[in-house]
Parts: structure tokens; sequence; C-alpha cells
């Protein structure tokens, strides 16, 4: 756990003008007209996980519920 956070504290996260370099890499590497099908992907992804998550945390919840007393 202390490796990972002294490599984030020395790498450090990434400030305001190195997001708009990423951003102009991404834009450069995938052009304009597939970037908008890159996040509808990611957003339906990202939508699927949690219904995922959400339907799983349910089931556990249903479970101890139903579970015999001893």
């Amino acid at each position: 756990m202390n490796l990972t956070l002294n490599i984030v504290g020395l790498l450090g996260l990434p400030g305001g003008g190195e997001w708009i370099i990423i951003a102009l890499v991404i834009l450069i590497l995938f052009g304009g007209r597939k970037i908008p099908e890159l996040m509808r992907g990611l957003g339906s992804g990202i939508k699927e996980f949690k219904k995922a998550t959400k339907d799983d945390q349910l089931k556990s919840e249903d479970n101890k519920i139903n579970e015999p007393k001893k």
C-alpha cells in the first residue's frame, strides 16, 4: 500500500494543462467522429457495471434475509 502511495506521490496526478494535452492526443489518435462513439460505449459499459453490482447487492441482501436462523 505504501509503495503505491509513494509512486503516485512521486509521479503526481495530471494537472489542468496536462489534461488538455491528453485530450488533444486522444483527439488526434481517434478523430472527432470516433470520440462520441467511444464515449457512448464507455457510458454503456459503466451503466452495465453499476447495474450488475446493484443486482449482486440485492441478491446478497435477499440471501441474508432468507437465510435460516440457527
